[in-house]
């Protein structure tokens, strides 16, 4: 169930980054900047209000280190989200733009950058954030709103 709610608060913070990458990025299109730089602009804006949400909010409950070393990991976890979202981007208006001309327009872009590249990076960032810049603490989340860990722990079956 905790997973559950991980999920679901995850896809919200997610969701809002995504808006304001969608719309920086394509803000960034219209006023002629370059796809690859108009990506990384917009995702490193997105990647912060993700970070602030995402350690204030989803993971709260977890085990905090110091926060320029979370911040950091973090960027450096969505250094590689952006790597995938670029190679996507790449892959799509550069290789097959050269065969099909209508790979290069604005609406192909948003589809291989946007969101094909941003869901593969998501399952990994997902992955990645749970597994090391918020580790889980040897307690596990209550199961239920207002119970505490203790009663958690004590609900568990006993080995014999």
């Amino acid at each position: 169930m905790a997973l559950v709610r991980e999920v679901g608060k995850f896809g919200t913070v997610g969701s809002i980054a995504f808006i304001i990458d969608l719309a920086i990025f394509n803000i960034l299109l219209q006023a002629g900047t370059e796809s690859r730089v108009a990506k990384t602009i917009s995702m490193v804006i997105a990647t912060t209000v993700a970070f602030l949400g995402n350690r204030f909010w989803t993971w709260r409950r977890r085990r905090h280190s110091h926060m320029a070393r979370q911040y950091t990991l973090f960027f450096v976890i969505n250094g590689v989200g952006l790597g995938i979202s670029l190679a996507c981007l790449t892959i799509s208006h550069d290789l097959l733009g050269d065969i099909w001309p209508v790979m290069k327009t604005p609406l192909a872009d948003n589809v291989s950058g946007q969101l094909i590249g941003t869901a593969l990076g998501t399952l990994f960032r997902f992955w990645s954030y749970r597994r090391f810049v918020f580790p889980a603490d040897d307690v596990e989340e209550p199961a239920t709103p207002g119970s505490r860990p203790a009663d958690v722990i004590s609900q568990s079956p006993t080995r014999s």
